[in-house]
């Protein structure tokens, strides 16, 4: 069994997000106020601190990406589907009342990123991956596929949003969780187009499970963490920040949740424990029984399974017919649920590497076999179609009310996915 697992604006009262759009740099207490630190948004972080067993509690500076714009390949991010323009800015939290496992003597600290319709900005996009994040992806997660650090511009990729004000108007609300070992900015791809089609989406940081970059440092994965508690604080840092929002005025009282990886894991345990998530959606996350309670308990509200490629060394289909976490998970589920299954796609299609490794590998050709192991054979830009499709009207059905004939059948326009019965 495969375990699956982003400038400064004023603070100002929106009425349509109920909260502030801050500064990327604001920290936001126990009790919702705001506490504006050094803006963080086109600097680089100070420190870049690894707090694995093997490493020491000392801080060093942070890796700067290898190469220039000038030598490295380019790389650009899909356009968005729906027809709002779409904004974004970040905050930090602090939870005063929990200690950070991970770090002894400290709080726990989130960084997350709202992205939501906007009104039309002559700003800059913002970019797709922070500095020390770049780095990270650069030097670090990038060899996995055979990749040499600074071939690829990362920290040159840009959005499609900007910093700029909210739409006015109310708009329904979706979290959004990494992978373990992914930042939560490289689920752009999906979340952008979410946010175009009218959906607020508060992307969630969980610090020390991936890499984090704070206005003061960068926080690396803990390595050899015992997943089970792992899970737990995840399930935690989904609440905090619900009750955060909902501290400032955002109607969190029913939202949606969509992961992948780990975060999907986190999305159908969060919802065992938190009533306001009203519909999770896991993509490609295994539901390891040794470190949740979801495959035991399943859902008992609309949940969406989406998975690609085979599960393990079986070589099956990672789908609930075969994925004995999926089976249980899907047995044990009482609410609405389907599960639509990509054969072609591979654990890592269902982040931004399904569509920037592709055009690395144009430029730089990478090794075949490790390139179909990230994000299998499967054509990128239909691949993310149907992601954004299938999600898309998971939520407009369950968070809005909107029919859809997608899960009825397999659809003619999304040739490559398929529903599981």
């Amino acid at each position: 069994m495969k375990i699956r697992y982003r400038a400064r604006v004023a603070a100002v009262c929106v009425g349509m997000l109920g909260v502030g759009v801050a500064p990327a740099s604001a920290e936001i207490g126990a009790t919702g106020s705001l506490a504006v630190s050094a803006d963080a948004a086109g600097g680089s972080p100070t420190r870049f601190t690894d707090r694995s067993p093997a490493a020491s509690a000392a801080t060093a500076p942070a890796p700067t990406a290898t190469g220039s714009p000038t030598t490295s390949i380019e790389l650009t991010l899909p356009r968005p589907s729906g027809p709002f323009p779409v904004g974004t800015t970040e905050l930090h939290l602090v939870d005063p009342t929990r200690a950070d496992p991970w770090a002894p003597g400290r709080s726990r600290e989130l960084m997350i990123s709202l992205w939501y319709p906007a009104l039309p900005s002559h700003r800059p996009p913002a970019r797709h991956l922070s500095p020390g994040i770049a780095a990270f992806y650069d030097q670090t997660s990038a060899a996995s596929v055979g990749l040499a650090p600074g071939v690829a511009d990362f920290a040159g990729t840009a959005t499609h949003a900007k910093v700029s004000p909210p739409l006015p108007g109310r708009r329904p609300v979706v979290l959004y969780s990494p992978g373990r070992g992914q930042s939560r900015s490289f689920g752009t791809t999906l979340v952008e187009d979410l946010a175009s089609r009218g959906y607020v989406v508060v992307t969630i940081d969980h610090t020390f499970a991936g890499p984090v970059e704070f206005p003061d440092r960068v926080e690396l994965p803990v390595r050899g963490a015992d997943t089970a508690l792992m899970m737990r604080e995840r399930v935690r840092d989904t609440s905090f920040v619900l009750d955060r929002l909902a501290a400032t005025g955002l109607d969190v009282s029913e939202v949606g949740m969509a992961g992948h990886s780990m975060g999907g894991f986190t999305a159908a345990e969060a919802m065992l424990s938190d009533r306001r998530i009203a519909a999770g959606a896991n993509l490609d996350g295994g539901l390891d029984p040794r470190s949740g309670q979801a495959s035991a308990r399943g859902a008992d509200r609309p949940f969406l399974l989406m998975g690609g490629g085979t599960s393990g060394a079986d070589d099956l289909p990672h789908d609930h017919v075969h994925a004995p976490d999926w089976a249980s998970f899907w047995a044990n589920s009482t609410g609405w649920k389907r599960d639509v299954h990509l054969r072609e796609a591979e654990h890592a299609s269902f982040t931004d590497a399904q569509v920037l490794l592709p055009q690395i590998n144009r430029k730089h050709p990478l090794p075949a076999d490790r390139l179909a192991a990230a994000i299998g054979t499967i054509d990128a830009g239909r691949s993310l179609a149907a992601q954004r499709e299938y999600v898309a009207a998971f939520f407009d059905l369950h968070l809005r009310g909107r029919s859809t004939t997608l899960f009825d059948g397999d659809s003619p326009a999304h040739p490559d996915a398929r529903l599981v019965p």
